[in-house]
């Protein structure tokens, strides 16, 4: 079976992104937000990062032709920017460090 035969790893995609997706658009009234949402906010992007992350190595193990296909794909993408999914993840930690930093001073 293909890696993405699996009914698991489609359930876990598709829960993944919808769960980003709602995150995004959630964060785009971010400045609206008071200080509790804003740290609930933050809490959430953090958690859907663990899970991205875990999701990604789950590819970047996989031996599955597909799987590295998808590895390789993000990293031709990325790379357009001068980046490696590290370099995503760490930038991603950044900002969502600054912006628990922001909330801090305001306390």
């Amino acid at each position: 079976m293909g890696f993405f035969d699996s009914e698991i790893v489609q359930e876990e995609a598709k829960q993944l992104f919808g769960d980003y997706q709602a995150l995004l658009k959630l964060g785009s009234n971010y400045g609206r937000f008071d200080r509790e949402g804003k740290k609930l906010f933050i809490e959430q992007m953090e958690a859907m990062m663990d899970r991205y992350r875990i999701f990604m190595k789950r590819f970047e193990l996989s031996d599955d032709f597909m799987a590295q296909m998808t590895v390789e794909q993000l990293n031709t993408q990325l790379g357009q920017f001068g980046m490696t999914p590290q370099q995503m993840f760490d930038q991603m930690n950044m900002t969502l460090e600054r912006m628990k930093s922001e909330l801090e001073k305001t306390s």
